[in-house]
């Protein structure tokens, strides 16, 4: 993680005292304190009033303090950064390619499940549940963004991208709900077409914006994050169903029932539950928000650098990721650490938990706190 020392006043001269305040930020640490949650290159110069602070003055059925995304009319950064850093440093085209440690890390934590599948078909069921939320759900969401690597096809390289699925697959099978091929399809519109209308999934709808606009109702729609992550995409961008989405149903399907044969439904409620419950009010849920929701006014990416990159495939490397998605999450700390003068300056997340705290009771802070853009670009029918 690199050091606090010289961060502040690095954005330069021309950042006015207090601008974090005045740009949406979040927050009730004194003057002089790097903002609680996420570091930034610049202090917090000035104390926000009182009533937008957390916890204080606030009425806790208030709207928040947007009414619609923030629309900006340029192309995504990452793009740019992208052929910028390429020129200067081509020594990280060598980190591009297939991670030979990631098909047996996968496999481990596969088998990992299967035992803890076998471990819960007789414990009483709030056993059940805690398990899936302390354990279980930890290994699911982890396998998740397993997926979300292999979806880059990191596992066997670009020129095996069959394999690549069908090993998505394998890997989708403890969180008891086909999901894998689904992701891949969409993903690909997320990294080319970053916050576009209509196009990137991953930002929420007007109406999620609208309706969860309070704290109980931002709570709750954490809650359901992820039913809108399974149904938003039928709702925004529908796409037709692909013959590998229906190998990996029929997988899943096959994968659970036979768990119910074997070990009863205990088994198979813990693998979903866990799933559901972690991509929900979990702390490594988290990333959900911190990697594109708007904690800054002028970006709409962020990194977070703390442990949970152990347990997430370096996730947290956001903005790197962006910039070289197909490098392997393993080796995006490298991309920070040649590319230095890149990163360093940026704002950056080192609390999961403090983001999900702050997304629920900050005012300017929802749905709605999301960059959208408009691409030029013929759907297809």
């Amino acid at each position: 993680m690199p050091s606090q020392t010289g961060l502040a006043g690095a954005l330069g001269k021309g950042r006015q005292e207090g601008i974090l305040a005045q740009e949406g930020v979040c927050s009730s640490e004194p003057p002089g304190k790097p903002v609680r949650g996420y570091r930034t290159p610049v202090q917090v110069t000035q104390p926000r009033e009182q009533s937008r602070l957390r916890g204080r003055g606030h009425d806790m059925g208030n709207r928040v303090g947007r009414d619609d995304f923030e629309w900006v009319y340029t192309d995504q950064p990452h793009t740019e950064r992208r052929k910028e850093i390429l020129a200067k440093y081509p020594e990280i085209k060598q980190l591009m390619g297939p991670d030979s440690q990631l098909k047996w890390v996968v496999l481990l934590m596969v088998l990992t499940q299967l035992v803890a599948c076998y471990l819960v078909q007789d414990l009483p069921w709030k056993w059940v549940f805690f398990w899936a939320y302390a354990f279980g759900g930890c290994l699911n969401h982890s396998m998740t963004l397993a997926i979300h690597d292999i979806s880059h096809n990191v596992a066997f390289g670009n020129k095996e991208a069959k394999w690549n699925r069908l090993f998505g697959m394998f890997a989708n099978l403890p969180i008891g709900v086909p999901y894998a091929t689904s992701f891949k399809k969409y993903h690909v519109d997320h990294h080319r077409y970053l916050a576009g209308d209509g196009l990137d999934v991953d930002v929420p709808t007007a109406f999620e914006g609208r309706f969860f606009h309070s704290p109980p109702r931002k709570l709750l729609w954490l809650f359901l994050q992820p039913f809108f992550y399974i149904l938003r995409p039928i709702y925004v961008n529908p796409k037709p169903v692909t013959c590998m989405e229906v190998i990996n149903v029929a997988v899943q399907l096959a994968y659970d029932l036979l768990i119910y044969a074997l070990w009863g439904p205990k088994p198979v409620i813990y693998m979903v539950a866990g799933s559901l419950l972690a991509m929900g009010i979990h702390p490594i849920s988290g990333h959900f928000i911190a990697e594109h929701y708007m904690y800054l006014k002028g970006y709409d990416t962020f990194s977070y650098y703390g442990p949970l990159n152990w347990l997430t495939f370096n996730v947290g490397y956001h903005v790197e990721h962006h910039d070289f998605p197909s490098i392997p999450g393993s080796r995006l700390p490298l991309v920070k650490k040649i590319a230095s003068e890149y990163y360093d300056h940026l704002p950056y997340h080192t609390s999961w938990v403090c983001v999900l705290w702050d997304f629920v009771f900050c005012d300017s802070l929802g749905p709605f706190a999301r960059v959208k853009r408009k691409y030029k670009v013929a759907k297809a029918e």
